[in-house]
């Protein structure tokens, strides 16, 4: 991940607006780390990633070290954050921003598990979403207790912005 895929792009465009500065982020689906890396830079206090790739969440904590970041701001974890209830409690706390650049498909399943990470009023930013599958994912949303307050498009694809229902 160097951030030239448009949906690279529209989550650190969406970071640039979503970082709360002192407060923590969770990245699933973390690939390069780039996500975290760039929250951390932003200002968040610390980053928790996690890919169901071991080579990718070695890969994020490598490149977080090449940034200066060390395993006290960003961990790495492997696993499926759906299935693993260690995982979980690996990741357990509430985090101000959740962000996931992965498909529709994954996203899917994974909104009915994220607003347990989430504080309250805040942001579960998604992408990788294809634009003919944003009104599934958007629907998957509402459907787990999500508001979705923005929708961004860039080259093809979808960036969704939502915060659990009745939240601002």
């Amino acid at each position: 991940g160097t951030g030239s895929h448009g949906t690279t792009r529209l989550c650190l465009e969406g970071l640039e607006r979503f970082v709360v500065p002192g407060a923590p982020v969770l990245d699933l689906g973390c690939g390069s780390g780039i996500l975290a890396i760039a929250a951390l830079v932003l200002g968040a206090s610390r980053a928790r990633g996690c890919d169901i790739d071991p080579k990718a969440s070695r890969v994020a904590a490598e490149n977080a070290s090449y940034n200066g970041i060390g395993t006290d701001r960003f961990r790495c974890y492997t696993g499926d954050i759906n299935q693993d209830p260690e995982l979980k409690a690996n990741l357990a706390g509430k985090y101000d921003l959740v962000v996931a650049n992965i498909i529709a498909d994954v996203i899917i399943p994974l909104s009915g598990h994220v607003g347990q990470f989430l504080a309250p009023d805040g942001v579960f930013l998604c992408s990788g979403i294809i634009g003919h599958r944003a009104g599934d994912v958007r629907e998957a949303l509402e459907g787990n207790g999500f508001t979705v307050f923005e929708e961004r498009e860039r080259e093809g694809w979808v960036s969704l912005a939502a915060r659990r229902t009745g939240e601002r």
